[in-house]
């Protein structure tokens, strides 16, 4: 029973591993889609809108004319300056990036966030070594999941660095004492919460492979960025076949 117990937690750790290796895929993937194609999803409403704004000028009908309103109404609205320097600037100012955009500068590319193979290799490490399910007494489980806590979050910025000064500390830190077993209802009890948890994260791995994003990054797992390009190249395709639309109308 003892050993069904750690092949059980094991098995569990190795699972929240893969379950937020992948959350954090498609946080990065996310932040670069809304970066890269939020622009074109933008253009493409307006020129929705504006289309059916002219077919209606032209027509008068009122099937035309509720039609445009109801595009119009789904592009959002100008945002107030709070919200539109909502996260420009700080105690110093405007950051390189708002500077450039409002002075008609290059802009930054949006930085490509993922792990390198270190960060991967050093964060399976951490939480195979370090993981709460691993501790004995509460003050350890505590001090395992602030440590935790820690190491997703250098996780999540690809920070190789801090992760090796993280597993430094780990190394360094007190050694908490071999789990014991000793009574059958506790190892009964312990492969109920393992199998518990099991269900949650299965309900987690579901919910994260079948969202939008999720859905879009399994078509590319291996290279991402080239379904941002491909996504970007139709876009373009769509904004270019709009605007010719527009311009034939407003000529008309």
């Amino acid at each position: 029973m003892e050993r069904a117990v750690r092949a059980a937690e094991q098995a569990l750790i190795e699972y929240e591993i893969a379950v937020e290796t992948f959350r954090v895929e498609i946080e990065n993937f996310s932040r670069l889609h809304h970066q890269k194609l939020g622009p074109m999803y933008a253009r493409l409403e307006e020129l929705d809108a504006q289309i059916a704004e002219a077919k209606a000028a032209r027509t008068g009908d009122p099937e035309d004319l509720r039609r445009a309103g109801e595009l119009r109404a789904r592009v959002l609205p100008m945002p107030s300056v709070e919200e539109l320097f909502h996260g420009w600037m700080d105690g110093d100012g405007l950051f390189p990036e708002a500077a450039a955009m409002l002075t008609d500068q290059p802009v930054r590319p949006p930085q490509r966030v993922r792990p390198s193979e270190e960060a991967r290799r050093i964060y399976r490490e951490l939480a195979r070594k370090a993981h709460p399910d691993l501790a004995r007494e509460e003050d350890e489980r505590k001090r395992r999941e602030e440590f935790l806590t820690r190491v997703n979050m250098a996780y999540a910025r690809g920070d190789a660095a801090a992760l090796r000064e993280l597993s430094e500390e780990w190394a360094a830190g007190p050694v908490p004492e071999e789990r014991r077993w000793s009574r059958s209802e506790e190892l009964y009890a312990r492969l109920d919460w393992l199998a518990q948890r099991k269900e949650l994260l299965t309900v987690v791995a579901r919910e994260l492979e079948e969202g939008a994003i999720g859905s879009m990054l399994k078509l590319a797992p291996d290279d991402p960025d080239r379904l941002l390009d491909e996504i970007a190249e139709r876009l373009l395709a769509e904004v270019a076949q709009r605007e010719a639309e527009l311009a034939a109308l407003i000529g008309q």
